[in-house]
C-alpha cells in the first residue's frame, strides 16, 4: 500500500482513488476542505462523460451535469442513511459526500467513450472501476465490513437508479449511472 501524504493535490487524490488507495480515501473522509475538490471531481467527470456522449446535443450535456450532481448528492446521502443508521457505520454525511465523490476518479476516463468502435466498452470497464471505487468509498468512509459495504451499496444504488430514470425519462439525457 502505497503511502499517502497528508493533503495532497487534487490530482494526487484522484490517482490514488482511481488506484482504488485505501490511503486516499481515508484522508479525503477526514479532510473537511476536501468536499469542494470532491465537487470538482464529479464536475470533471461530468464534463468527461459529456464529451464522450458529444453527439447527445446540448440539453444532454447540461443535463448530464445536473444529474451527475443530484446523483453524487443523492447517492451519498442514501448511503450515509443506510450505512450510518443500519449497518452501524460510523461516518458524516460529509465523509461520505467526500469519499464517494472521490470514488468517481476513474469517470475522467468516459471521455474516451467517444472512440468508435471501443468507446463502448471502454465506458462499461470504468463503470465497474466506478462501482469497485464507490464500494471501497463507502466501506472506508462507514468503517464497515465488505459484506455491509456492499449491502450498503445495493440498496443505496436503487432508489438512486429510480431517480436517474425518472431524470431520464423529464430530459431525455441517459446519465451515467455513478
Amino acid at each position: 500500500m502505497d503511502t499517502i501524504a497528508p493533503n495532497r493535490s487534487l490530482l494526487d487524490r484522484m490517482a490514488g482513488a482511481a488506484r482504488l488507495d485505501i490511503e486516499v480515501y481515508e484522508e479525503v473522509e477526514h479532510d473537511p476542505t476536501a468536499t469542494s475538490q470532491a465537487a470538482i471531481v464529479v464536475g470533471l467527470v461530468a464534463l468527461a462523460a459529456a464529451i464522450g456522449g458529444a453527439g447527445s446535443g446540448g440539453a444532454a450535456f447540461f443535463g448530464g451535469v445536473v444529474a451527475t450532481y443530484a446523483g453524487w448528492l443523492l447517492w451519498s446521502g442514501i448511503i450515509y442513511l443506510i450505512g450510518a443508521h443500519l449497518m452501524g457505520g460510523t461516518a458524516t454525511w460529509g465523509e461520505v459526500l467526500r469519499t464517494v465523490g472521490f470514488a468517481q476518479s476513474p469517470g475522467v476516463l468516459y471521455v474516451l467513450a467517444i472512440l468508435p468502435l471501443i468507446g463502448g466498452v471502454i465506458e462499461a470497464a470504468v463503470f465497474v472501476w466506478l462501482l469497485v471505487a464507490v464500494f471501497i468509498a463507502i466501506r472506508q468512509a462507514l468503517d464497515v465490513g465488505n459484506g455491509a459495504a456492499a449491502l450498503t451499496a445495493v440498496l443505496g444504488w436503487i432508489p438512486y437508479l429510480v431517480v436517474q430514470v425518472v431524470v431520464r425519462v423529464f430530459t431525455g439525457v441517459w446519465p451515467n449511472l455513478l
